[in-house]
């Protein structure tokens, strides 16, 4: 009896062991950084948690966490410039390390991080930037600065050296990124043949027009200062951010919302420093053709293009705190002006009340008594994060809705995206889209094991009322076995649709997301279809397709929905003989290849319609390289637009890699008028 009795306790005890309780507990941490100053502009210190009310959407939230940042406003610390620093080895790449419960070494300190963007800047441009950080390591550190070093190259963001005053070894650090010979050039992928219209050119032409990932970039480098809960103040050496057309704002907003929810401020710095521009140009390009020199339209095209690339930097500062300093060659500046830019502050952390991992905007308000009559600098809000786990198949269609409707864009995934418009009818335009998205962002889905990957594409087209207009829905199956997974690899994924609109502005909201995975891609752009019934002054021209592909129907897989794609078919001015113009969105072309040109021109009030002459014109630092033959229009369809088909197609093998500026020129002999379109391509070897 004893025996049993035991062997029942022995049985009891096992089941008991191999039972698991899990408990979960979800709590969102949110730390505001809070600089209060008295009316003579000085920081107040002596506040405690009781003196600030901090609501959150308007509901109270509980400071659970409080501390204040005495941060002295010391003199530098001059460097002799004939010290020697202590030769290092190239220093292993670390990371931002978050201090452990009760590690004060970050406290009372500023915390600056210097950002060279290599990918950014050319040799002589990083050399300034480098001689900037020494300047201010050697010459302009005080006792409260703690300094960290970070790059981005070669597609990653490194961390060189975390925070640190060590001076030495900062200095150490700087000497290490010494710029060899085509050191941060980018690698150029063996050439492969295309296989249809499933994939694009080669996956490197993401990285030529590399705006979304140079912002990309920041965002990752942002995340990693996130670990802090101090303020932190990034500045950002790069040659501008120049917009290329093509630009992602998605992105662009994803980058500032990260930062503010990491509490980093933006201190971008033009590399290039004060920029001197010659009417005609300087030394380092030819002489230009034509009369443009005369006219000052290449003065206005050279200021142009400078101001562009500086828009970027300057939002990324104003938006999140920041200044950027630009046109000034003392570029050490712009780390001083971060340094002094940053006083004593205090830290407020709540767990919000509010735990949906929805995405939204939240409004956050903190303030004082009034009788302490102080001004409050603090950021005004933040969006949530959104937790992607295990949905079921309603939990991914909501999943792709509610990330439609975020104010807050994800960019897991990089997408590249074309808009162009051609005119029916008098009234309605057919919008072409075509979305490029890298295939070797897609093959995480074959290194865990599956067979195929399921790419969702949703987006919504509003006008500028806020009305939306029309939508998409639609899903691609890949398989991932043999030539197709090998191609993935390399190659990006070509998707195209269509639209039917009217003339007017709108906003175009795309989304793709990779069922397999889970990670999703946004891109916003704002564009217009221009009212070509009311052009008179020049001839009325659609919008012009740069491609490098004609493909038979039967291979063009990738359009919205097997109905639809028939409808969009039918209507696109890219289906003509049965082959299928494939758009290249990133405007980046190979020289083994033939270059297609295709624009309409219409003549609705030309009886007959008159013969019409155009050419491609190639430019490049201002100075005419190629130019096609002059292709003559004179057959119309017979519709009220008479409209004209202009196709060209040329081998590029003739010309030198490297960027162009790509023109079309459209003529009317009988009326003088004339249309132009231009654009930036890139040729590759």
């Amino acid at each position: 009896m004893l025996d049993l009795l035991l062997l029942f306790l022995a049985q009891t005890g096992t089941n008991r062991a191999q039972e698991t309780v899990t408990f979960k507990s979800n709590t969102q941490l949110v730390i505001e950084t809070v600089t209060v100053k008295d009316r003579s502009g000085q920081p107040m210190a002596g506040l405690t948690a009781k003196d600030f009310t901090l609501t959150e959407d308007g509901v109270p939230q509980e400071i659970k966490f409080f501390e204040f940042q005495q941060v002295a406003a010391g003199a530098a610390m001059p460097m002799p410039d004939t010290q020697r620093v202590p030769a290092y080895a190239r220093l292993p790449h670390t990371q931002i390390a978050a201090p452990a419960p009760g590690d004060t070494r970050y406290r009372d300190h500023r915390l600056l991080a210097l950002y060279f963007d290599l990918s950014a800047m050319p040799p002589p441009d990083q050399m300034r930037a480098f001689s900037a950080a020494r300047k201010f390591l050697r010459q302009q550190m005080q006792a409260a600065d703690l300094v960290a070093i970070m790059t981005f190259a070669s597609g990653s963001v490194q961390v060189l050296q975390d925070f640190t005053s060590d001076r030495e070894r900062l200095l150490s650090t700087i000497e290490t990124l010494i710029v060899g010979e085509d050191e941060n050039a980018p690698v150029d992928d063996a050439l492969k043949a295309d296989n249809g219209a499933a994939f694009g050119q080669n996956d490197a032409e993401f990285s030529i027009f590399f705006t979304d990932r140079q912002l990309a970039a920041l965002q990752t480098a942002s995340q990693m200062l996130g670990r802090l809960n101090e303020k932190k103040s990034l500045i950002y050496f790069a040659s501008g951010l120049r917009l290329n057309g093509t630009n992602n704002q998605a992105q662009l907003q994803a980058t500032i919302n990260a930062a503010i929810r990491a509490g980093v401020s933006f201190w971008p710095v033009d590399a290039r420093g004060l920029v001197a521009q010659a009417p005609l140009g300087d030394a380092t390009t030819g002489s230009p053709g034509g009369n443009a020199v005369y006219s000052g339209v290449l003065a206005n095209a050279n200021t142009s293009a400078l101001q562009r690339s500086q828009d970027t930097l300057w939002t990324l500062g104003a938006d999140t705190g920041g200044r950027a300093l630009l046109d000034n060659n003392d570029l050490a500046m712009g780390i001083v002006a971060a340094q002094q830019a940053t006083s004593s502050y205090y830290i407020l952390g709540y767990y919000s009340t509010n735990e949906k991992a929805d995405g939204k905007f939240r409004k956050v308000k903190i303030s004082v008594e009034s009788k302490l009559l102080a001004t409050l600098d603090y950021r005004q809000g933040f969006y949530a994060g959104k937790v992607f786990g295990r949905f079921t198949a309603a939990d991914k269609e909501r999943q792709l809705e509610d990330a439609l409707l975020l104010g807050d864009p994800i960019t897991e995934l990089t997408i590249a995206l074309e808009l162009g418009y051609f005119q029916m009818n008098r009234a309605e335009y057919f919008v072409p889209l075509a979305v490029k998205i890298p295939g070797s962002e897609l093959t995480l889905a074959r290194r865990r094991g599956a067979d195929r990957t399921l790419i969702d594409f949703v987006g919504e087209i509003k006008d500028e009322f806020g009305t939306t207009v029309t939508n998409l829905r639609d899903k691609v199956d890949i398989k991932l076995t043999g030539a197709t997974a090998a191609e993935l690899a390399t190659r990006p994924i070509q998707y195209d649709t269509g639209f039917t609109l009217l003339p007017g502005k709108y906003k175009i909201k795309f989304l793709a997301r990779d069922a397999e995975t889970g990670r999703i891609g946004t891109y916003e752009m704002p564009f217009q279809i221009p009212n070509l019934n009311r052009v008179e002054d020049r001839l009325a021209i659609s919008s012009v397709v740069l491609g490098s592909q004609r493909v038979p129907m039967r291979e063009a897989l990738f359009t919205a929905g097997k109905e639809k794609g028939q409808q969009t078919h039918a209507l696109s001015p890219l289906v003509q003989d049965g082959q299928k113009l494939i758009p290249s969105v990133t405007r980046v072309f190979r020289q083994t290849k033939e270059m297609y040109v295709l624009l309409e021109a219409y003549q609705q009030n030309a009886e007959p319609p008159h013969p019409l002459v155009a050419y491609v014109t190639f430019f490049r630092q201002g100075q005419r390289v190629f130019e096609t033959a002059p292709l003559q229009a004179v057959d119309a369809a017979a519709n009220r637009l008479k409209t004209m088909s202009l196709k060209f197609s040329f081998p590029l093998a003739g010309l030198d890699g490297g960027e162009y500026l790509c023109q079309v020129t459209v003529l009317d002999p009988a009326t003088k008028k004339a249309a132009f379109w231009r654009a930036w391509i890139m040729v590759v070897r």
